[in-house]
């Protein structure tokens, strides 16, 4: 049953503006005729080696290009995961430095080094966009006067999935939700933003999300768009066993590339789906965009850009209910220029979990002077998996390694089951796995395993 105008009517009710309105409407009308948001095997082929541009071959880091680029940081996630309340990038990450710090401060050294005043804007959700800005304002030079440090993700209303109406809550919050970054070009669409960077000379966009630390601006890549006129890049990475369940690329039938999402693929195929020989390449989510081929894109759509519709299922209050999203990635898709390139691991370096954010803490990582986080042995890899019982929660967490954090720099593998305490000086090496029945708190101790 088409209940359109129920949401309609909420959504204005919410204040929420007719463009929006539009963009959700033409969602819900693809999900009433049936759409499922899924795409086959059947649809796609794999992407061939004349559109993924490895990055070693890149070699002009010329830094003139900076007068042209803007940076976006989707700052939306609250860290729910982890079980945080507030904007995700408020963590401390590294050296007492919030991701907010490093962020903001990697641009203002950029900024000064060369002389240019290189845009930062921040895509905040309706959940993270005061504690942002808020904290922000310890940065004053970060905003540059014509030019916002934010602007707001929309939201759309949940769909209950047993009558396709609007989902009601005594709690408001609970029946709206963020659309995905595809959002992002919806935004963008409604607010002058594209016009005021163009007309300030910026014709770049590289955007990223603000948990990943890795996505630093990168000269490289800008200039190979700029050399050979490229509308729009992809930075993928090789995936490996860790990145089988997200997106990959590959192209459709048609010919042009295609981000695939896990929630896009039909459960008969999630095997083959994570399959990492077939399918090398995933989505870092790094993203650079020809801002005046987006222009064009956004007036040829009439404001509404085509990208694949996910429908996110949820239970609310033990209500089964539908999340309208899309991803950012996707308008590759749309672009007649569009490229990948297979970047180093060290430009993906995502807080999802707390298993992450011990890395990020550890020895394994330090802070450079120009606040890049850099590894100490770029040929080491660590994986570390911690008992969610005791260390899943940001509370649980922090509280766990109050008194220290081990030394994992000569560690490949760390597995923590039970309630361990950790104090200073602990060190682990090679392959460990940490099992204890009762609270166990270490200090002072190296220990070594095979």
């Amino acid at each position: 049953m088409n209940n359109i105008d129920l949401f309609k009517k909420k959504m204005q009710t919410a204040s929420l503006s007719d463009k929006i309105i539009d963009v959700f409407s033409y969602y819900y009308s693809l999900f009433i005729a049936g759409e499922k948001g899924k795409l086959s095997k059947k649809d796609i082929d794999l992407p061939t080696e004349r559109q993924v541009i490895s990055y070693t071959k890149l070699n002009n880091d010329s830094y003139n290009s900076l007068q042209k680029l803007a940076v976006i940081k989707l700052n939306g996630g609250l860290g729910t995961s982890m079980g945080l309340s507030k904007a995700k990038s408020l963590l401390p990450v590294k050296d007492n430095n919030t991701f907010l710090d490093i962020i903001a401060n990697q641009i203002l050294f950029l900024r000064n080094k060369y002389t240019i005043d290189i845009p930062l804007i921040f895509m905040n959700s309706f959940n993270t966009s005061k504690d942002t800005v808020t904290y922000l304002e310890k940065y004053p030079s970060l905003r540059l006067n014509d030019i916002p440090l934010e602007f707001i993700q929309n939201k759309f209303p949940k769909i209950e999935k047993d009558t396709n109406k609007p989902y009601e809550n005594i709690d408001d919050s609970l029946t709206w939700n963020p659309p995905g970054h595809g959002d992002i070009y919806n935004v963008l669409n409604e607010s002058d933003l594209i016009d005021v960077l163009l007309e300030r000379g910026i014709e770049y966009l590289f955007i990223s999300n603000s948990d990943n630390l890795g996505a630093v601006v990168d000269t490289k890549i800008l200039n190979e768009m700029i050399e050979y006129d490229i509308d729009f890049v992809m930075e993928v990475c090789n995936r490996t066993e860790m990145d089988k369940k997200g997106g990959h690329l590959a192209k459709k039938k048609g010919g042009e590339l295609v981000l695939r999402e896990v929630a896009q693929c039909p459960d008969e195929e999630n095997d083959e789906f994570q399959d990492i020989k077939k399918y090398k390449y995933f989505n870092t989510n790094n993203l650079w965009i020809k801002l005046s081929e987006l222009k064009k894109l956004l007036i040829k759509y009439k404001g509404i850009l085509p990208l694949p519709l996910i429908l996110n299922a949820k239970k609310v209050s033990d209500t089964p209910v539908i999340q309208f999203e899309t991803a950012m990635g996707s308008a590759i898709s749309l672009f007649e220029k569009a490229k990948a390139v297979c970047v180093p691991r060290n430009r993906f370096l995502p807080v999802k979990k707390t298993p992450d954010l011990l890395m990020l803490w550890s020895d394994i990582y330090y802070l450079d002077d120009d606040f890049i986080i850099k590894k100490r042995d770029k040929d080491r890899d660590i994986v570390i998996e911690l008992d969610d019982e005791y260390f899943g929660s940001i509370e649980d967490f922090s509280n766990a390694f109050i008194d220290g954090i081990p030394s994992l720099i000569d560690c490949q593998y760390l597995k923590i089951v039970g309630n361990v305490k950790f104090g200073q000086n602990v060190k682990f090496s090679d392959k460990i796995e940490l099992i204890t029945s009762s609270e166990s708190f270490l200090s002072n101790i190296h220990i070594k395993g095979i």
